[in-house]
């Protein structure tokens, strides 16, 4: 059997470049997320913000069954 160094040293070259490559892709699809997400999207608004909602779980047990998964499965409570 006749191993080409030539050949193996092309597929090394190869398997490295293409690692190369990978992570360059990889590492600039984190930066382009992390550009382009919300530091923290579910910290308090800043500002004049007012809560204009507020679900009111006690009506919510003084229903019947039916009532009560209603409010289960609209509220997810």
């Amino acid at each position: 059997m006749v191993l080409s160094v030539r050949k193996w040293l092309n597929r090394i070259l190869f398997v490295i470049i293409f690692t190369l490559l990978f992570l360059i892709a990889t590492g600039s699809y984190r930066w382009l997320v992390d550009v382009i997400a919300p530091v923290n999207p579910y910290q308090t608004p800043k500002g004049a913000s007012l809560k204009v909602f507020q679900a009111d779980p006690a009506t919510a047990e003084k229903g019947s069954v039916t009532e009560q998964l209603r409010w289960f499965y609209w509220y997810g409570e």
